[in-house]
């Protein structure tokens, strides 16, 4: 399933600003175009909150009253948010910009910023939470799919995507060859995978086998 990003009605903005001229200010920006603006006034509000499994972004002041915004960034990982974060500082320096952006900020703008530049760091913030969260559920979907295997399934599956023939692995399991190819047959359709090449991918993406792109550790 693809997500889709419609900034009206799809896709959230979070906005924590202790500032409330400047919250009000970013919050009325972003909503006159389009988008669906939640605003706090500290990150205890923010964590509080209730949020959908929506393309999302959080626009965070590098400096909230006794709690600094990247501290909160630390946050976001225990709280188990992968939104993306946008800093906005009147008081930043480059240890801090990169500081923020090593412990993933996507942009930091010092104010005043620029409208445009504002709308288009979250635009870019929206899409790639996009991705992220079909990602997320496309591994879901595939753990969901390997789990309702049988254990001979996935005992067939394992040496089908390590390039086995049916009758090698009849012989390594003691079965017939017709019966190997029921389970892997059966393991394909569960699966949903049209194809060998397709089933290696997904014993690929579940860690099964190793992936043979990745680097090769030095020794």
């Amino acid at each position: 399933m693809t997500v889709l990003v419609d900034k009206i009605t799809d896709a959230r903005v979070y906005v924590i600003d202790d500032d409330d001229s400047m919250r009000r200010a970013v919050s009325m920006l972003l909503r006159a175009n389009g988008y669906h603006v939640e605003a706090f006034g500290t990150a205890i509000e923010f964590f509080g909150f209730t949020k959908p499994e929506l393309p999302s972004c959080v626009v965070l002041d590098v400096r909230l009253k006794g709690q600094s915004g990247l501290a909160v960034q630390e946050q976001f990982a225990d709280a188990n948010l992968s939104m993306p974060v946008i800093f906005m500082t009147a008081h930043g320096d480059i240890a801090m910009s990169v500081q923020a952006m090593k412990a993933g900020a996507v942009d930091f703008l010092a104010k005043p910023f620029r409208d445009q530049d504002m709308l288009d760091a979250v635009g870019n913030a929206l899409l790639n939470h996009a991705k992220i969260i079909e990602s997320q559920r496309s591994s879901r979907q595939l753990q969901s799919c390997y789990h309702a295997l049988t254990t001979r399934e996935k005992e067939v599956m394992s040496f089908v995507v390590r390039g086995l023939l049916n009758k090698q692995i009849a012989s390594e399991l003691s079965l017939t060859e017709v019966t190997i190819k029921i389970h892997r047959a059966q393991a394909m359709r569960k699966m949903g995978a049209r194809s060998l090449a397709e089933l290696v991918l997904q014993a690929r993406l579940l860690g099964l086998v190793a992936d043979p792109e990745a680097p090769k550790p030095i020794v």
